[in-house]
């Protein structure tokens, strides 16, 4: 295997890890019982980078009869046992290889991820070691929690609880890390001795499809491994209705997860659902002032926003909050946008036409509401390519860039500060004490994540004690480790990924009690 150019442009055509994926003749980017297999209505898709407009590569669109195609295969091959029968130490040690097979290639699939995504080719390349990271501790993890011995108070019982594969498991990812989240769902899925029909966002297919020529010469058996690319309920439907699907791990938007959650219960499916959220991040006025400022940029507008845990409103107590959000308007309007390879730019693109006018409804609806723009709140356009927001490098009115936008004087009657605008916004509160700053960041139908800022230790933990978020940050935002548990509460969903949790939800537990000296009961008289 070899890596990208240095300049980090992508070409399907020359990558070392598509090939025979994408014949010249056309596009054949489903990957079922381990054939590359054009859609067999003969759809396609073109795949465009979003700094730019530029051409990445035309992809399969599939349909629901490659769907099931793919579901069958799935099935098959988990019906077989091939990989569910093989030691859960050595599916662990496939895993391992797919990891330094990921670290090996790492700039390739950087390439390909910012070249589908319009992101930072640095953000890029980081995202990398946390998927190859990923893959090494579910495959660390695979021969660690097959089961367990089970004292059941009698020397003549001898009781375990096992283990199991769940069966076939449909694995359905977004667009804004295309990578990292499918690793999170297809490592512990491995590691558990399922299959999989995978279906990545179709926006971005590019290290998805590489991923499974990886697992592929990793050793991954014919069938256990299938991937989908297209749009639309015609594709994804059956992954969610079919009875040959076990489970269904879902991260996107919250309408889309309801309908997931909606169909699965038909069939008694198992369903981990990852939805999103909007995540509050408080700062205490005694809270290290530069640390603070500088994580809540970080926090609103790393990847533009385009991030399910953001920290897109920003709760300031009410002794700093003058102070703070003045000087969060002014570094906000100094961030440099620009392309994948712009090594000035601090952000990039959000990931499409359709997506960036979205932002610019939410932010609409926040100014009709009486809310302050302070600064951004619009495209960028070709006046931008000389303004502060400019590194020089990239044409900032070619591609999808959105400005970085502080939304001010706002309050919880508004939509804005409930509503998810999963773009490069942050809207700003204020609060008195520590009980009214709780109150608020829980005041959201969300749950996903969140930050407390503050020296005082002991306040800290209370109030990450306090907070329903799946993850809280005290004095941090943003890092996450394989071994600890991810997921959300309330409408940011259920289950979870990572950590020996995330093994579980791809397991079934089965109790075996088995009696060592079986004698007649006498409860019945003969």
């Amino acid at each position: 295997m070899t890596s990208a150019p240095d300049n980090g442009i992508f070409d399907p055509h020359q990558s070392s890890l598509l090939e025979g994926t994408l014949p010249a003749a056309g596009p054949a980017s489903l990957f079922i019982d381990g054939q590359w297999v054009p859609a067999r209505d003969g759809g396609t898709r073109r795949i465009c980078n979003p700094a730019d407009g530029s051409f990445v590569g035309e992809v399969s669109e599939a349909g629901e009869d490659d769907t099931r195609r793919a579901i069958a295969a799935a099935r098959r091959a988990f019906e077989e046992g091939e990989w569910r029968n093989t030691p859960a130490r050595q599916r662990g040690d496939v895993l391992l290889e797919v990891a330094r097979a990921i670290r090996e290639n790492a700039e390739e699939f950087a390439a390909a991820e910012s070249a589908d995504t319009g992101k930072r080719l640095a953000e890029s390349r980081m995202d990398m070691s946390d998927i190859a990271d990923s893959f090494e501790y579910f495959g660390t993890l695979a021969g660690h929690h097959a089961g367990r011995v089970v004292d059941a108070g009698d020397p003549t019982v001898a009781s375990r609880v096992v283990a199991e594969p769940i069966g076939v498991c449909a694995l359905i990812t977004p667009w804004n890390y295309p990578l990292l989240q499918v690793a999170w769902k297809v490592a512990p899925c491995l590691a558990a001795g399922n299959a999989f029909v995978l279906k990545q966002a179709e926006l971005t297919p590019h290290t998805a499809m590489m991923l499974m020529n990886v697992l592929h010469s990793a050793g991954v058996p014919a069938g256990v491994a299938n991937l989908i690319t297209g749009a639309g309920a015609d594709c994804a439907t059956p992954l969610s209705t079919s009875p040959e699907v076990d489970m269904v791990s879902f991260t996107g938007g919250l309408v889309t997860g309801r309908l997931i959650a909606r169909n699965a219960a038909e069939g008694i499916k198992r369903v981990a659902l990852e939805l999103g959220g909007k995540n509050p991040n408080v700062i205490f006025a005694d809270a290290n002032y530069p640390a603070a400022l500088d994580n809540a940029l970080n926090a609103a507008f790393l990847h533009s926003g385009q991030v399910c845990s953001a920290g897109s409103r920003l709760i300031v107590e009410e002794s700093i909050a003058k102070k703070f959000t003045a000087d969060l308007v002014r570094r906000a309007s100094q961030i440099k946008l620009g392309g994948p390879t712009d090594e000035a730019a601090e952000t990039g693109s959000v990931i499409s036409a359709a997506h960036r006018d979205k932002i610019a409804d939410y932010v609409d609806r926040a100014r009709q509401q009486g809310a302050t723009i302070a600064t951004g709140g619009r495209r960028a356009t070709a006046g931008d390519n000389e303004g502060p927001h400019s590194t020089g490098a990239t044409d900032l009115s070619a591609g999808q860039f959105y400005l970085p936008t502080v939304i001010t004087n706002c309050d919880r009657s508004m939509d804005c500060v409930h509503a998810e605008a999963f773009g490069p916004t942050v809207t700003v509160e204020t609060f008195t004490d520590e009980a009214e700053a709780i109150a608020i960041a829980n005041d959201t139908s969300y749950g996903l994540a969140g930050a407390v800022w503050t020296e005082d230790a002991g306040k800290g933990e209370r109030v990450a004690g306090a907070l329903r978020h799946g993850t809280v940050w005290i004095n941090d935002f943003h890092p996450y480790l394989p071994q600890a548990e991810w997921g959300g509460m309330k409408q940011s969903g259920n289950g979870r990924e990572l950590g020996p949790t995330g093994l579980a939800e791809y397991q079934e537990h089965k109790h075996i009690y088995r009696n060592l000296n079986p004698a007649v009961t006498g409860w019945f008289a003969e």
